[in-house]
């Protein structure tokens, strides 16, 4: 009964507050609206791919070797996997250690750090065929890399690098400024602070950070196209690292653009969607090892 008038209260408080300002009410409506369409949206994209994709999924999909009989995405999924190791291994660092100095070694009216922010949201705006163009350029014909794994995994780093640094700096400003001068007041060093309260408390949002830019690695077409190229094979050899490679969005753009293999884009797609579900899941868990050590 406690809980009924409770209930009652409360509604009757929201609708007195909306009775005295009808503005509120309908903001309260558009909101809700809002979010209910972005919901099905997603609902319906997700659903969309799984009803087409599933179905045509099949053994043949994921044999070790491309062909034009089986379609096989297993080499695909393998570069995929490969882009995405070697881009954060480059990317990561380079986008944390920058958030580092830009919060914890910096002041706030350092033209320097404007600068660095200005530029860190110009590149974020940036297309991702321009990336390609640049790498091309650069990674694959001024550094005569060619078409490869590692001008594709360098060209994407660049693209999710900003993401990652804003992300970082963000996730390092929420930590409350009593953890550092916790850590100081004990003897702690500005190094010692840093890596052992601030970056741990700071982890969660870092991690966001790197998820997001997952996501982008493993859906990028247009830059990849212009460095790591469309070869269906899996790098292999000592210099495998300089052989020309297909990601599993390069693969499904592949195969739909051919116009004969629409099916086994679509089940593709599923495998992609599941991938970044894997990647988000996996990060969860790690977050939460990590968290439980600290």
């Amino acid at each position: 009964m406690k809980k009924n008038g409770n209930k009652f209260k409360v509604l009757k408080s929201k609708f007195l507050s909306y009775k005295r300002s009808p503005l509120s009410l309908v903001l309260s409506l558009l909101v809700t609206v809002s979010a209910c369409i972005t919901f099905f949206i997603l609902l319906f994209i997700i659903g969309y791919i799984l009803i087409n994709g599933i179905p045509h999924i099949s053994i043949n999909l994921f044999e070790w070797e491309y062909n034009s009989t089986n379609v096989s995405l297993m080499p695909a999924l393998i570069n995929t996997i490969l882009m995405v190791f070697l881009s954060l291994i480059i990317a990561v660092p380079f986008g944390v250690f920058t958030a580092i100095y830009l919060v914890e070694y910096t002041k706030s009216d350092n033209k320097l750090v404007g600068i660095i922010r200005v530029t860190a949201e110009t590149l974020s705006g940036i297309p991702s065929i321009v990336y390609g163009l640049f790498g091309f350029l650069f990674f694959v014909t001024t550094l005569k890399w060619g078409i490869s794994l590692i001008s594709g995994a360098f060209t994407v780093s660049i693209m999710v690098l900003p993401l990652i640094m804003r992300t970082t700096e963000e996730a390092l400003k929420a930590v409350p400024s009593t953890y550092r001068e916790g850590s100081f007041s004990l003897g702690a060093g500005k190094l010692r602070t840093v890596f052992r309260i601030v970056l741990p408390a700071a982890f969660p949002g870092i991690l966001s950070g790197i998820i997001l830019a997952i996501g982008r690695i493993v859906g990028e077409t247009a830059a990849l196209i212009y460095t790591a190229g469309t070869v269906a094979e899996i790098p292999s050899g000592k210099d495998f690292l300089f052989d020309s490679t297909r990601t599993l969005s390069l693969h499904m753009y592949a195969l739909s653009s051919e116009g004969l293999y629409t099916n086994q884009a679509y089940a593709t797609a599923v495998v992609l969607l599941v991938m970044v579900l894997f990647f988000n899941w996996l990060s969860g868990v790690l977050a939460k090892r990590i968290m439980k050590g600290n």
